[in-house]
């Protein structure tokens, strides 16, 4: 009845996105998306309000911390 749901994995174009986190420097709100490696279009995913959003952005899209990379 109270099964926990197994999290299904995302995926993302790993050749043309890069994995990025968007903080504004004036608030510091963080938002978790993909850059496109070419346009620079950047793709917004959700915001990351705490560490558990950040651990649900990695663990959805299979990343490592080191995989990500932060903008400001």
């Amino acid at each position: 009845m109270f099964k926990k749901q197994k999290q299904v994995k995302e995926s993302y174009d790993k050749e043309n996105q890069k994995p990025t986190i968007r903080s504004s420097i004036c608030t510091g709100e963080q938002v978790a998306g993909f850059k496109d490696i070419h346009t620079g279009k950047f793709t917004e995913v959700m915001v990351i309000r705490d560490s558990r959003d950040m651990e649900e952005f990695m663990g959805k899209y299979d990343l490592s911390a080191s995989d990500i990379r932060k903008e400001w």
